[in-house]
């Protein structure tokens, strides 16, 4: 008998084409947490434009759960298999989700998605501006300095445009070093 694992985690789920609003709304209605990203675009037909919302990332929608849910998810209309390797879900850092729903709040419209292998990029944090917190790289992409997300088990590149001021270079142990001395100062 084995134990059911309760830890949440996020994972990535492939879903059949144009099922994403569809598979989110069915899992949400299981109380399962699900996360879809959305694009607003605006489209030209001959007599309007129109602004309408699009899966950010065609195909793909992310879920949390624990072993409980895990099969659960398998099972709704729509949904095709988690993003595994060798065999196993490959989980989604909750970081990379927050600072990808960051970069929708600010820059929805602004946004270029792209699965060409970009050069790594310097590591930076957004200290200033809407995205402010966003941990990223400042990439080379269709000839200008952008910041990058980047999702390496699904392959993309979330990509904007930011001021080079709004950045610094990303340094995690100072991060928490600095956050050591502040809780201990704070407790003092």
């Amino acid at each position: 008998m084995s134990l059911i694992n309760s830890n949440y985690q996020w994972f990535a789920l492939y879903t059949k084409s144009r099922f994403e609003k569809k598979v989110h709304a069915s899992l949400q209605s299981k109380g399962i947490e699900s996360y879809l990203p959305i694009r607003t675009e605006k489209r030209r037909w001959s007599d309007r434009i129109k602004t309408i919302e699009e899966p950010l990332l065609k195909g793909y929608i992310f879920v949390k759960v624990s072993n409980k849910e895990y099969f659960n998810v398998l099972n709704t209309t729509g949904a095709v298999a988690y993003v595994s390797f060798g065999g196993k879900a490959a989980p989604i850092p909750e970081k990379q989700l927050d600072d990808l729903k960051i970069f929708l709040q600010g820059y929805n419209q602004e946004i270029d998605v792209t699965y060409d292998n970009l050069e790594e990029g310097l590591k930076v944090i957004v200290v200033a501006g809407p995205m402010k917190g966003v941990v990223g790289e400042v990439v080379e992409f269709r000839g200008k300095s952008r910041i990058a997300l980047r999702f390496k088990n699904l392959g993309y590149c979330i990509l904007t445009d930011i001021a080079t001021k709004d950045v610094e270079a990303y340094k995690p142990h100072l991060i928490s070093s600095h956050k050591r001395l502040v809780n201990s100062l704070l407790s003092a």
